[in-house]
């Protein structure tokens, strides 16, 4: 299926029924009064997230979507039906903007997300709410109100925990097919993807998260060269980004550190001039196709000395899968991590957690400039003393000892009291 990640659609909502002006006309009745029903609403259209599509292309060539208008209302005090409503699915990470203006109005960013995108007209009223005291045979009535009609720009971001960053053949395509669920197509030549891909990376029964794979980029792609900017923006949703580098030079006469250094450079520039937030993302660097190199260990430490690079780097080979488990499981401890801060923070600013009170700590130490002042003087710490019925002691107390008397405590055993 073709990817279509950004269309612009027509929604007409419809317009709502008429009220009636009719009047109770029987046998036998001379002065039925009015019983004009009131107009049925129109259709309302509405955007839904759906998780298990990944493309707008049901849009692209189906562009105006008009709902049906209301029933008008009739006689015998008869309401109009009220049209059906549109629901219009569209993929999870689809974002809605008004074509005109270019305000954002809504981001469908879960499964099953719900969102009006024009409300239906209501229905107009009949002449049986006009009636009163002084007019017992009103000829009036409304008529249904206009549904609203916008002309809307939707475009997806892939939802994906981390994204894949590189030029053309860097082998972004072959890791993720090596590490997911995926199926790119690979081949020995640039620009074998056309098109965003997502894979499903499974670590253990319970723990999962999705890369996102775009296609390589080319120096000027903040500007469009090679499409860049359309494809730059799947990233945006992104948690850690992987920099896939080739650091396998077949030149022999260019020095393969100079190389490689240039390659992430010119990707590192373009992403800063396409949208500062997406260059300070979390980035780690993933050095590609070691097999091919005789000391990859050497390479790296080069490297790093040379890009100043003091933030987590792999060696991997995503022909033979060489370091690819190991990348894996790491980005699935960092996902981890960063989803559950996620989680706290959102819960937190929803008054979900309730934090303690350190005005009631038990280790807490009473001021210095409190510990002379008689208001807050202890002098005996044994509450059990503080009342002499309790105080094992006191003369008070054997009577609680004693069956017969009225304050005997059955609680009390007198053993304990030997000890």
């Amino acid at each position: 299926m073709k990817f279509v990640d950004e269309v612009t659609i027509e929604v007409i909502a419809g317009k709502g029924g008429n009220g009636s002006a009719s009047f109770r006309r029987e046998k036998f009745i001379p002065k039925g009064g009015p019983d004009g029903g009131d107009g049925g609403r129109g259709g309302s259209i509405y955007a839904v997230a759906e998780r298990n599509l990944n493309t707008l292309i049901d849009y692209r060539y189906d562009r105006m979507h008009r709902a049906k208008n209301g029933e008008n209302g009739r006689g015998a005090d008869q309401y109009g039906a009220g049209a059906e409503d549109i629901i219009l699915k569209v993929p999870v990470g689809t974002i809605i903007y008004d074509a005109e203006s270019g305000e954002q109005l809504f981001d469908l960013d879960k499964h099953g997300e719900r969102v009006t995108l024009a409300e239906g007209g209501a229905g107009g009223l009949g002449n049986l709410h006009f009636k009163s005291s002084t007019n017992r045979a009103p000829r009036k009535f409304t008529y249904g109100k206009m549904g609203e009609q916008k002309s809307l720009r939707l475009e997806l971001k892939v939802l994906a925990d981390v994204g894949l960053l590189g030029l053309p053949n860097a082998g972004k395509s072959s890791f993720i097919a090596k590490a997911s669920n995926a199926k790119p197509k690979v081949a020995d030549y640039p620009f074998t993807t056309l098109y965003p891909n997502l894979g499903m990376v499974r670590t253990s029964p319970s723990k999962s998260f999705v890369i996102a794979d775009i296609p390589g980029l080319i120096e000027g792609a903040s500007e469009g060269a090679g499409l860049g900017h359309l494809f730059l923006r799947h990233l945006a949703r992104t948690r850690v980004l992987l920099h896939i580098v080739d650091i396998f030079n077949i030149d022999p006469e260019v020095d393969p550190i100079d190389k490689v250094s240039a390659d992430i450079e010119a990707i590192l520039g373009e992403l800063k001039l396409y949208d500062e937030a997406l260059y300070n993302k979390p980035r780690w660097l993933v050095l590609n196709k070691v097999d091919m190199i005789e000391d990859p260990q050497q390479f790296q430490k080069d490297l790093c000395e040379r890009l100043a690079w003091d933030g987590p780097v792999f060696l991997i080979s995503a022909l033979n899968g060489e370091g690819v488990d190991q990348l894996v499981y790491a980005l699935q401890d960092f996902v981890d991590e960063v989803k559950t801060a996620e989680n706290y923070a959102a819960d937190e600013a929803a008054g979900l957690i309730e934090h303690e009170d350190p005005r009631f700590d038990p280790s807490r130490q009473m001021p210095e400039e409190l510990e002379d002042d008689p208001r807050f003087a202890t002098t005996n710490t044994n509450t059990a003393t503080l009342d002499p019925r309790y105080d094992p002691n006191s003369p008070e107390y054997e009577p609680r000892l004693d069956p017969n008397h009225p304050d005997y405590d059955p609680r009390i055993d007198p053993d304990d009291l030997k000890s």
